[in-house]
């Protein structure tokens, strides 16, 4: 679910595929769909109904005709820039071999972006409408089917997807913190249970329970663990299917080649009986003498003429049968690659973050152990040795590591405002006042930045310095 502040015309053209020859163009261009299909995508209207797209109003214009005639304001309206969301776009989907079973069955699907002629004769499966209905009566039923202003299905992409748009409104005013702020926003158990009747599983909870929204690490780390070895799993068996289908494909090569060889040999077979019959027929129009043993002869060759032909005949048969089964070995060896080599791409992401929330804690576990030391052996130094080292910055973030290293971040982001006042909420003055602009040098590489930003967190977390009034 993607929150937004209204909803453009761009976007709504995308949803409902209302664009120019241009801009086909330019969709094809840099995305992934096929112009064939796009006449299977559908929308569900009011009552659940499956209907074309109607492509006579845009989203915006679905969106004040609704707001005008339930007599409510639009809370952008008459500002200059919009600040409140008032749209919920949600993209609801499945796993894409799922998606597709639903959406055409075992027909063949030619899945690359352009205008597929192959693709003309291709029928929409009733399962997906029945699908798309149920999940359109969950979210009426959740969201209020008043709220939505448009569900379009797309079967045109890579993978049959749901656009549903809402606007977030609760007793007739808009209420988007109120209906999805905190864990009602990830309980979709019921949404698990429509889906289930159609092949389409729950993932992982995203929280274990309702108190929190994240899982804890122990349980992050058995999360991912389990999911390394079923990944692994799954490659394993996927590349003995790739090297399963390489072997069926070198013999459908084979035995293409082979037919190949025999059509030849009995086309060229043909073609010599022809002539022979041919030279046969000139010869008994002259030769009285052998009339009857040159029939024979014809007759002779015409039979084995008939048997070539036959077994030319099986043979070119049985050639397009190969044919067609080798060209669906290769679509299948290429989806199979395909899809082997996203999920390798997914494990290189997965094993990335993996690498930088372990470097993250072991970095923050570190410094702590660093500080705790030093905040001990601080008390044990004498004037001389506390010179040596920045005394004043180690017992800074021994006191107060956390909410320095809050501060230090939000500076690092350019939130210099947020910094402000976390360092004011903990008792922080400043430090000295300077009137310089405050962010990032343009030939501050990202240490040089985060130093500058550790140190300017440690001025602001300073306490004020009282002014004392003088006395006279």
């Amino acid at each position: 679910m993607q929150p937004r502040k209204g909803f453009t015309t761009a976007q709504s053209n995308e949803h409902q595929r209302r664009w120019t020859e241009a801009g086909w163009e330019h969709a094809i261009a840099h995305g992934n769909y096929d112009r064939s299909r796009e006449r299977l995508n559908f929308e569900i209207r009011k009552g659940g109904i499956v209907c074309p797209i109607d492509k006579s109003r845009s989203l915006p214009e679905r969106m004040a005709e609704n707001l005008r005639e339930r007599g409510i304001k639009d809370p952008n309206e008459g500002l200059k820039e919009p600040k409140f969301r008032t749209i919920a776009d949600f993209i609801l989907s499945g796993s894409r071999d799922q998606m597709r079973k639903l959406a055409f069955g075992d027909q063949k699907v030619n899945y690359e972006a352009g205008f597929n002629e192959d693709n003309l004769n291709l029928k929409r499966i009733p399962a997906i409408e029945e699908w798309v209905k149920d999940i359109y009566r969950f979210m009426s039923d959740r969201y209020g089917e008043e709220n939505i202003i448009g569900f379009y299905v797309h079967l045109d992409e890579v993978s049959p997807h749901v656009h549903c748009t809402l606007m977030p409104i609760r007793d007739e005013k808009f209420a988007f913190k109120k209906i999805f702020a905190g864990s009602d926003k990830y309980e979709f158990s019921a949404l698990a249970a429509v889906n289930e009747r159609w092949g389409l599983n729950r993932g992982n909870a995203i929280a274990s329970d309702g108190s929190t929204r994240h899982v804890s690490t122990e349980e992050y780390r058995r999360m991912l663990t389990e999911w390394s070895v079923n990944t692994l799993s799954d490659l394993k068996d996927k590349q003995r299917k790739i090297d399963e289908l390489r072997k069926q494909i070198d013999i459908a090569q084979r035995r293409v080649k082979g037919l190949t060889t025999m059509i030849e040999n009995l086309s060229a077979e043909r073609i010599q009986i022809e002539a022979e019959i041919a030279a046969l027929n000139a010869q008994l129009k002259t030769d009285e003498m052998n009339h009857e043993v040159i029939l024979y002869q014809i007759s002779k060759l015409k039979e084995k003429l008939t048997a070539t032909e036959q077994k030319l005949a099986d043979k070119e048969e049985k050639l397009r049968d190969a044919d067609h089964t080798l060209a669906e070995l290769r679509d299948e060896q290429a989806s199979m690659e395909s899809l082997t080599e996203e999920m390798r791409e997914k494990t290189r992401e997965v094993i990335k973050g993996a690498q930088g929330a372990a470097f993250t804690r072991i970095s923050d576990t570190l410094l702590s152990e660093m500080l705790w030391n030093c905040s001990r052996l601080l008390p044990t130094l004498d004037s001389s040795q506390r010179g040596i080292i920045d005394a004043p910055m180690i017992e800074d973030w021994a006191n107060n590591g956390v909410e320095l290293m809050k501060c230090a971040v939000m500076l690092f982001l350019g939130y210099a405002d947020q910094a402000t006042q976390i360092a004011e909420s903990n008792g922080g003055g400043g430090g000295s006042s300077s009137d310089l602009e405050w962010g990032r040098k343009p030939d501050e590489d990202d240490r040089k930045w985060a130093q500058r930003c550790i140190r300017e967190a440690q001025r602001l977390m300073r306490p004020a310095q009282k002014s004392r009034s003088s006395r006279r």
